[in-house]
């Protein structure tokens, strides 16, 4: 995922998405403070997303959620000929923020923790993603005994101690990639009432082994959706969940049937493709 061997893309208007297509794309807020930059950012934003900026305490929070309304503008004009200013969201019927009168079809999903932004991007369908930093200091083991299904929490205990932490990342993305699918807070819906099954991946970098369940009660449908979890570094993990009601063939599309890019950015500067 951080190899050297990279493709230059376009910077506007150029990039196709195709109907299964999914784009991941990441940014680094730590790697995006040239003042020129940081400038161009800030006139960038509305005036409300200015109030909502300086709303928060640390300058820390301030900056990445300077860099995150740059880089999901700066990001979507690789799609259309928009200028970055010119792109309007609002909060849609599912609680997320959806593009106000968008030429092509496009939909996304944005996560960040400390040290890396992500969002996702696809024509039609519900998606969600979420991104977190192993080094968050938490009692996994606590929370995925209250949080995770059963299922989930017997194989995390199962695992050696070395193996758990990982583990429970890869549940907690998932989980949380799912409710934002589905455009609802973390506990609207009771995690433990639908359960990730996580096998052998074929690759290091992402692994799309992924099998949702639901508990019998629990109103879904598991063959609408697919999963993947991503390995950008040791200290990251990332998930996706997607949700499709249509079909292919007479059979329900699957993870195999999506097409993943990835990619990388500093908004208003670069953008690469990564060889993964």
């Amino acid at each position: 995922m951080e190899g050297e061997n990279r493709v230059p893309i376009p910077l506007t208007g150029q990039l196709e998405l195709p109907e299964t297509g999914i784009h991941l794309w990441r940014t680094r807020p730590q790697d995006c403070v040239d003042s020129d930059l940081i400038g161009r950012y800030h006139d960038l934003l509305t005036e409300s997303e200015k109030v909502k900026q300086q709303r928060y305490k640390f300058e820390k929070d301030r900056h990445c959620a300077l860099v995150t309304r740059a880089f999901v503008r700066d990001l979507l004009c690789t799609y259309a000929a928009v200028e970055p200013a010119d792109w309007r969201m609002e909060i849609g019927p599912k609680g997320k923020p959806e593009i106000i009168d968008s030429p092509i079809p496009l939909r996304f999903n944005l996560s960040h923790t400390p040290g890396l932004i992500v969002c996702a991007v696809t024509p039609l369908y519900d998606i969600g993603c979420d991104v977190e930093s192993l080094a968050r200091r938490s009692d996994i083991l606590t929370i995925a005994d209250h949080y995770f299904s059963a299922k989930e929490v017997e194989e995390l205990f199962s695992l050696p101690h070395e193996q758990q932490r990982s583990r429970f990342f890869d549940y907690w993305t998932l989980k949380e990639s799912y409710i934002k699918a589905r455009g609802l807070g973390l506990f609207a819906l009771p995690l433990q009432s639908f359960s990730f099954d996580i096998g052998r991946g074929a690759s290091p970098e992402v692994n799309s082994n992924v099998r949702l369940s639901f508990a019998a009660d629990f109103v879904d449908q598991p063959e609408l959706w697919s999963s993947w979890i991503f390995y950008p570094s040791q200290e990251h993990r990332i998930a996706i969940s997607i949700c499709s009601d249509k079909n292919k063939g007479g059979q329900w599309l699957s993870p195999q049937d999506y097409t993943i890019r990835q990619f990388e950015t500093i908004p208003l500067s670069f953008k690469r493709e990564l060889s993964v």
